[in-house]
């Protein structure tokens, strides 16, 4: 039986990479239509579910291609707060529970085992306050689900490293270990859903989960902070959201910018983002209500990290497969 359901499962997340892949050879027919001027949207098309090119930003840049040849599938990624000029990652699902740092030329600067976590799925990373206050903490999403049948997911918050010079020659069975981590586990109101997006607000802490839907649109669910660590928290479904492709739920990973006014996602194949108005700077959530824009990635195999640089005037995008591109697209001043 045992061996029946392992491969009744195998089958199911190869149909899903077949359907995934359909998905994105449907994105780049969109793309065409959209260079020539056609509509493929239809009368369901949501608010904020705009195609218009963002003018602000300038051409996709590739920096580097990663060094370290152990970052296999760069799942996420975010700017480190007390490493200027630092980004950290990690893989997707098949690693230990280990942090990768490296610099914009690509340069590894080492690897840290994350005291107390496990990675059974780990999909996305953020940045933001804790219970330190003063302290820049890490927060890493376990929340990725293909066969949508886990009851809990979990967010581990650990404190940011303090890089130094002997760190960045961390290699396998020589990483440095963080501080000992928090588990927040988390359930959603109305059952499981596959994310692969976690984004935490630079200044409330509030923690942000998008699911990944193969429809419409992708549910935005929120945990408002602080966190209780000993119980299972429920999150709070505040609305849906929609990026302008054939299957706008697909979202593969997301970012606050650290002024907290910007939000950017993504998909296989483009980011996208969204403003804050003026008049709605008090009230965060109102960003879900917001027309967004894209914004060309470049070359990417399979694209599901992206962030802001440490002070907002870029977009960071990793991809999956190796070579691993570091890729920027740096905001027109």
């Amino acid at each position: 039986m045992a061996l029946f359901v392992f491969q009744v499962g195998s089958i199911f997340v190869r149909i899903k990479l077949i359907i995934t892949i359909i998905l994105s050879l449907c994105t780049l027919v969109f793309t065409g239509c959209e260079r020539i001027g056609l509509s493929t949207q239809g009368d369901g098309a949501t608010s904020n579910n705009s195609s218009e090119k963002s003018r602000a930003y300038e051409q996709a840049v590739v920096l580097a291609e990663l060094e370290d040849r152990a970052i296999t599938e760069s799942s996420g990624i975010v700017a480190s707060r007390r490493n200027p000029g630092i980004f950290w990652t990690h893989n997707d699902s098949g690693d230990a529970p280990l942090l990768y740092a490296f610099d914009r030329k690509g340069k590894s600067m080492g690897r840290w085992r994350v005291s107390g976590a496990e990675a059974f799925d780990w999909e996305d990373i953020a940045a933001g306050p804790g219970p330190q206050p003063g302290t820049s903490y890490i927060y890493i999403g376990d929340i990725g689900d293909n066969y949508s049948r886990r009851n809990e997911i979990t967010v581990y918050r650990v404190a940011e490293p303090v890089i130094t010079t002997d760190d960045s020659s961390s290699k396998a069975g020589k990483q440095r270990t963080t501080e000992q981590s928090e588990a927040i586990h988390l359930k959603y109101p109305d059952g499981p859903h596959d994310a692969e997006t976690l984004m935490v607000h630079p200044a409330t802490g509030d923690l942000y989960i998008i699911t990944k839907e193969f429809k419409s649109a992708a549910g935005v669910y929120k945990l408002k902070a602080p966190f209780n660590t000993a119980t299972a928290n429920t999150l709070i479904r505040i609305g849906e959201i929609s990026v302008p492709n054939l299957v706008g739920g697909l979202i593969t990973g997301g970012d606050i910018s650290p002024d907290g006014r910007r939000v950017v996602l993504c998909d296989y194949l483009s980011g996208y983002e969204i403003n804050l108005p003026d008049e709605a700077k008090d009230d965060f959530d109102k960003i879900w209500k917001q027309p967004m824009m894209k914004i060309e990635l470049g070359p990417r195999k399979q694209g599901e990290g992206i962030c802001y640089s440490l002070d907002g005037n870029a977009i960071l995008a990793t991809s999956e497969k190796r070579p691993t591109p570091l890729i920027e697209v740096k905001r027109k001043m």
